[in-house]
């Protein structure tokens, strides 16, 4: 193994390979930064360039740039609460709120430090794992994956704020919002009024409308304040001993990342999402989490880019696909003649090897890039909120238009704008809507296939190990903050009790 790393490492160090991955960061910042453009859009508008190429080549430049646009959603997610990626919206929980504090220069320090950790440590764990973890994958069932779905949505017990209650009525809206359309198993229509609502409600466009668009209303409420003037970067632009402090941090999102990401499925939103709960379950202060606390953006960035490497595990081991970036590669190394699966690494050894070698060494290229920018992006801050607003405006309109070519998606964007900009007024909060959006099809789909399957045996969901386990797990992350709320009432009350007898 370690022979075919050298190898690899050799050959990427040839200038059209070091091309390659400096052009397929750079093209990646831009994808990922602007909302509307998913990596996978980008790794496909890219392939078309990379037919007449070498196909080592041509695969660094296409992973580079998958690397890269995973962490350039979390610019915008920290400039203009509009995340560029779907697994960046948890970058804006916290990432938003310290830009409106002036600290953009921090939050983006944080961000891109937090990346280019998940992105190395994660291609570490890929290098030793990838075999073992794939077939570990290849044993989630529908049943796995309900249970898996359910366990995403049991988070909402704390990513719903303080009011547990406000968070269950935000994950039931957007449960709500996942039936509309075609039904995925009869194929019966569901609230479907129009014709375009036959393919339900798009994601990104929603998400874009929920996040980016609800913040201009808010921006035209204040349209004459003056914008918040962001402090000035002394150094990397945040302390050592910060970084420090948080290593456990850093090294436990990427961890979560890379696991979720070999899920077939899962990808990086989910890992993003959980990863983010976690740093808020193991912080000293999580009731400071989505006011502006930095350990949620290291939750964040460090789990959405490690899942990248999770999700090139089955692909390269397995010929499995981790996830819709994954799948257009394996589609680009088809193209070019290669079979991407076991006999990968004897046939073509080149192509995994120069892989790993590429995501290594595009890591640090990630990190030097984002850090040379940082002053130019952070000059957005300063312009006035009205002007921001019509750009962010246009922005929004021109990447829902973008993700699918039609007029349906802005649609979409303008009406969930306006959703969740009403909804921010009377306290419901957004993560709760962006998990329930992502996880809710899975769950619906795989529990109907499971209990299909079983016969109608709804003892199925409790006769696989995994399954079990994460079931178990969803109760008790729904039980005890339920259980510590109800605790913390009767202190007071007691203790009132107590004084009053003295």
């Amino acid at each position: 193994m370690f022979d075919g790393l050298w190898h690899g490492l050799t050959i990427i160090l040839a200038w059209q390979k070091l091309l390659a991955m400096i052009a397929g960061t750079a093209v990646g910042y831009f994808i990922g930064a602007m909302p509307g453009l998913t990596p996978s859009i980008g790794i496909a508008l890219l392939v078309p360039f990379t037919f007449g190429m070498d196909p080592v080549i041509a695969m660094i430049m296409l992973v580079s740039l998958y690397m890269s646009a995973e962490y350039g959603g979390g610019i915008t997610a920290i400039l203009l609460n509009a995340p560029g990626t779907a697994a960046a919206a948890a970058t804006a929980f916290d990432g938003y709120p310290m830009a409106k504090k002036g600290q953009a220069g921090r939050a983006l320090t944080i961000s891109i430090l937090a990346s280019g950790f998940g992105a190395f440590s994660s291609t570490v764990f890929l290098i030793l794992t990838a075999v073992p973890l794939s077939i570990f994958a290849l044993a989630f069932g529908p049943s796995e994956y309900f249970a898996l779905a359910v366990f995403g949505l049991s988070l909402v017990s704390s990513l719903g704020g303080k009011s547990l209650l406000r968070g269950f009525i935000a994950m039931i809206i957007g449960l709500l919002v996942v039936t509309i359309g075609v039904d995925p198993i009869n194929g019966s229509f569901r609230y479907v009024f129009h014709l375009d609502l036959m393919e339900g409600i798009p994601f990104l466009p929603a998400l874009i409308g929920l996040f980016a668009l609800s913040e201009v209303f808010y921006m035209l409420e204040g349209v004459n304040e003056k914008p918040v003037e962001p402090e000035k970067i002394k150094g990397l632009g945040v302390e050592a001993g910060f970084l420090k402090k948080q290593w456990f941090t850093f090294l436990r999102s990427s961890v979560i990342g890379y696991v979720i990401g070999v899920i077939p499925g899962a990808g990086a939103t989910i890992a993003s999402l959980v990863s983010y709960n976690e740093a808020k379950r193991g912080s000293k202060s999580p009731e400071t989490f989505g006011t502006g606390n930095p350990e949620g953006i290291i939750g964040s960035e460090a789990a959405n880019n490690a899942a990248v490497s999770g999700a090139l595990a089955p692909m390269l081991a397995l010929g499995v696909p981790g996830s819709a970036s994954a799948a257009i590669l394996i589609g680009a190394l088809t193209i070019q003649g290669i079979q991407p699966g076991p006999l990968l690494f004897t046939k073509n050894p080149e192509i995994p090897y120069s892989i790993f070698a590429a995501l290594l060494m595009s890591a640090p290229a990630m990190v030097c890039i984002g850090l040379f920018g940082l002053r130019l992006w952070m000059r957005v801050t300063a312009i006035p909120k009205g002007l921001l607003a019509t750009c962010i405006t246009v922005i929004c309109i021109i990447g829902a238009y973008a993700s699918s070519n039609s007029l349906y998606p802005v649609w979409v964007t303008i009406v969930s704008g306006i959703i969740g900009y009403l909804l921010r007024k009377v306290h419901i909060p957004m993560a709760p809507i962006v998990l329930a959006l992502v996880l809710g099809f899975m769950m619906e789909v795989n529990f109907r296939r499971a209990y299909i399957q079983s016969g109608g045996d709804i003892s199925v969901f409790l006769k696989h190990p995994i399954t079990m386990a994460l079931i178990i797990l969803s109760i008790l992350s729904v039980a005890l903050p339920i259980f510590r709320e109800m605790k913390s009432r009767r202190i007071p009350a007691g203790g009132a009790a107590a004084d009053k007898a003295q």
